[in-house]
């Protein structure tokens, strides 16, 4: 690291191509830094996001009138044309961060789903390993480029894709704000319903247990995942027969039954009447 007034730090710089701008995401700069005693910085702008991390000692952060006091396992980003000033707190050990500045049309959106906007820029206590290891891999990979190759771009995509999913998944199973990423769970088994998913596979998509991806998604869905997909596959089955000149036993296998039997019997249990009763009331 080399020596500044208020710290000793890292600066890791990378100049986009039109194969990141095409992305809609790419890295500008990275760093680390070990604060000095008054270390401070603002008041700054900056035209980027810049995620930074707190690896050791504590902070105050203000921003927009507002102060909070930020330590090890927290995070914080700097957002785009915003006032920001923060310094360090006494604690037992320096200040300690790593920071990634990241630019594209797509970053204020993903950052949103990851629970981090303009009014509340931080989040305390959530940065897991699994965050540390993808921040210090996008951190390192771009530390590493000595000049732009497209497959460079895509590497360093790759783990900003990646970090941005592990603050993602941490912030689904933090609290009751639940409701956006079960409704990517219900897409998800919208698209592969007819393929024959598991609950098992969607809660793994979500990245949670499947007990608990079971109990969140009852209760905001209204009914549990099994019988989700299974109103799926009705309400598709009821479309083709409806719409189109497919014979039943078409429709059965081209939503993923293994016969004519298991099809019709399913799909009598749930509407209540037999595939060809449906088409013909319906025609």
């Amino acid at each position: 690291m080399r020596e500044y007034d208020y710290e000793y730090a890292d600066f890791i710089y990378y100049t986009p191509g039109e194969l990141d701008k095409a992305g809609r995401l790419w890295p500008v700069r990275a760093g680390r830094c070990l604060a000095k005693p008054h270390y401070k910085v603002g008041p700054k702008r900056i035209e980027c996001h810049s995620i930074h991390f707190v690896r050791e000692g504590k902070l105050r952060l203000e921003y927009e009138g507002r102060q909070v006091e930020l330590a090890r396992g927290d995070l914080f980003v700097l957002f785009p044309d915003r006032t920001y000033y923060y310094d360090m707190l006494p604690a037992e050990r320096p200040l300690e961060m790593r920071w990634l500045a990241i630019d594209g049309d797509r970053v204020e959106a993903l950052l949103q789903l990851a629970g981090l906007t303009e009014q509340e820029p931080f989040r305390k206590g959530t940065v897991s390993s699994r965050i540390e290891a993808a921040a210090d891999r996008a951190i390192d990979a771009l530390e590493r480029v000595q000049r732009w190759r497209p497959a460079v771009a895509l590497e360093l995509q790759g783990h900003l894709y990646s970090l941005l999913s592990a603050l993602m998944l941490e912030e689904a199973g933090q609290g009751p704000e639940l409701a956006s990423w079960i409704h990517e769970c219900a897409e998800y088994m919208e698209l592969h319903a007819t393929e024959g998913i598991t609950v098992q596979q969607v809660a793994e998509f979500a990245g949670v247990h499947r007990s608990y991806f079971t109990q969140v998604f009852t209760e905001e869905m209204g009914m549990p995942p099994m019988k989700y997909m299974q109103k799926v596959r009705m309400e598709k089955a009821r479309r083709l027969l409806i719409d189109t000149h497919a014979s039943v036993t078409e429709i059965g296998l081209s939503l993923g039954y293994p016969n004519l039997y298991t099809f019709t019997r399913a799909f009598k249990m749930y509407f209540k009447e037999s595939p060809l009763a449906l088409r013909k009331a319906e025609a």
